[in-house]
């Protein structure tokens, strides 16, 4: 018997969190949907499923080797030469990714569909239907009817030719677009090295975001050099050379020669530290607030301009680069999960967004209506991450009113009780609903977590805006007639913001003073807040990464 409802919550919490773990791939990433949505669930349930990010366990070589004769019809050397690593550089739910160098010199990175996905597919996602029902009933809210979408997007994620579409696609879309052009890369997929569960794209030698110190420390090499491979810098440093195939190839048969479980840690990749400097101190010597800048450009980018979202962003998936004279640039891996905003939805989503910004009341409830949601302020509130003050604030009044409760804790319990009727009602009418709102809301999640992360070194919900603002003045997909009045309206957008840099300012004060911790900690405190005033336990924590 149950002590209180906390243990039971944590109970249940336990137990779902241990059934999509011991069964991984697909489970995985069920758990790290439910860890993405899970404000609204009880902190227990965000507590537990916050796991869900840790690093997933490597398959072994010979699953490795038996998935790429299955695809290929050959043996992994035959496909890639002698030059593969036997352990993977990184692992995650779905796969993982080895490190090789062909016989012309080309080193690429290696992505491999873990052997039990195709296997387990079917099952995985029958088991999310049934765990998203019993969320449903248990919870009373209308979670199941967002099912088959999400469900659909999974399935893609697991086809990496779809996966390389998505790759070269976004390549184009950035290098046609001057604004970002030189600031981001997608790495070079290789087709003829691909299949539906292999894909081999160009090695990259970068940083990853979340290493904070290896981006801002001090530059040690050269000012006109970049990191490796970046540029015009080449991967390796003057007076080394990497072209000896015949060492390589000695190298890779005296591997095979030895126990497997030897052959396995043997590292091929040559380590690239010469930038760090003599000491190993050094670092990109980049501003964090240039690297997080072009973040929210690209994914704003993406959102309002170009209706191709990147649904993955967390730090795993994003490296950081040098380029000769000091710039950065970010290096965008992982284009499984994707979804896109056909032009009609894409310009109500930048018009909402820009409505936001100006307190366009009106606006924004014809536009939320019109997705069949029936609470705009509480959805306003979602969207920006803190509490949007410019709403009739209906909802929140109805959940807060009427509470009958003797103690705080039952007062508490019965706020829960009313949000999650308010949260239904959120979500209205499930037939006009847009299902990219999950996904869209998944992305400013994350994006919203590395901002924070990094200390809030931008203005994030500006530079959101005003791409909202910029979109409907230059999407082509709008009447010329239309896009003029809107770059009129854009003009004066500008001036709209500046309230919105004197919020920014005042918190970057705060932060050099030490009493706050960045504009982004302070509209989450401010979420918090008004969430405990429902009875609600926010955790964003677990979003970070």
């Amino acid at each position: 018997m149950a002590k209180s409802i906390e243990h039971v919550h944590a109970r249940n919490a336990e137990l779902v969190f241990n059934l999509l773990q011991t069964n991984g791939g697909l489970y995985l990433k069920i758990g790290q949907a439910i860890a993405m949505q899970s404000a609204i669930l009880p902190p227990e349930f965000q507590k537990m499923f916050s796991k869900m990010f840790d690093d997933a366990p490597q398959n072994s070589w010979a699953d490795v080797e038996r998935v790429i004769r299955e695809d290929f019809g050959k043996s992994a050397e035959e496909v890639f030469g002698p030059m593969l690593e036997h352990t993977a550089r990184a692992s995650a739910s779905v796969a993982q990714v080895h490190w090789a160098r062909l016989q012309d010199g080309r080193e690429v990175a290696v992505k491999i569909q873990k052997r039990e996905i195709a296997q387990q597919v079917g099952w995985d996602l029958w088991a999310f239907k049934v765990v998203a029902k019993a969320y449903t009933k248990a919870f009373d809210l209308p979670l199941y009817s967002l099912v088959p979408y999400i469900t659909e997007r999974l399935m893609l994620e697991t086809d990496f030719v779809n996966e390389a579409d998505n790759s070269e696609r976004m390549k184009g879309l950035i290098e046609g677009e001057p604004r970002l052009r030189g600031k981001v890369y997608i790495p070079k997929v290789i087709r003829e090295l691909s299949s539906t569960r292999v894909m081999t794209a160009e090695w990259i030698e970068g940083v990853r975001l979340w290493d904070k110190e290896a981006v801002t420390s001090p530059w040690r090499g050269s000012w006109t050099e970049g990191t490796p491979g970046c540029g015009s810098t080449p991967l390796d440093a003057p007076g080394i050379v990497r072209g000896d195939l015949g060492n390589g190839v000695s190298s890779a048969r005296s591997r095979q020669s030895r126990p497997a479980k030897e052959a396995e840690e043997e590292s091929l990749k040559p380590e690239r530290n010469h930038w760090r400097g003599p000491t190993g101190t050094g670092g990109l010597g980049l501003s964090m607030k240039d690297v997080m800048g072009t973040m929210v450009d690209l994914f704003s980018a993406q959102m309002f301009l170009w209706g191709w979202v990147h649904c993955d962003p967390h730090p795993g998936n994003i490296f950081v680069r040098r380029k000769p004279f000091g710039k950065p640039e970010l290096v965008l891996i992982d284009h499984g999960l994707y979804i896109h905003m056909n032009p009609e939805f894409r310009h109500q989503y930048a018009l909402f967004w820009k409505s936001l910004m100006t307190f366009d009341n009106k606006t924004i409830e014809n536009i939320v209506r019109s997705w069949g949601i029936g609470s705009p302020d509480m959805f306003a509130s979602a969207t920006l991450m803190r509490p949007y003050t410019g709403g009739d604030q209906s909802t929140s009044s109805a959940i807060r009113g009427g509470l009958k409760g003797k103690d705080e804790a039952e007062r508490a319990f019965e706020m829960q009780q009313k949000m999650r009727e308010g949260i239904k009602e959120m979500l209205g009418d499930e037939t006009k609903w847009p299902r990219e709102l999950i996904f869209i809301g998944r992305n400013f999640r994350i994006v919203q977590g590395n901002n924070q992360f990094l200390g809030s070194p931008v203005n994030r919900v500006k530079i959101t805006g005003l791409w909202a603002s910029r979109a409907l003045a230059e999407s082509p997909d709008l009447p010329l007639p239309e896009r003029i009045r809107n770059f009129g309206r854009h003009i004066i957008f500008r001036f709209v913001l500046f309230g919105s840099d004197v919020v920014f300012l005042f918190s970057k004060l705060r932060q050099f003073l030490g009493i706050g911790g960045g504009m982004e900690d302070d509209l989450e405190n401010q979420m918090r807040t008004m969430a405990k005033g429902f009875g609600v336990e926010l955790n964003h924590g677990v979003f970070n990464g």
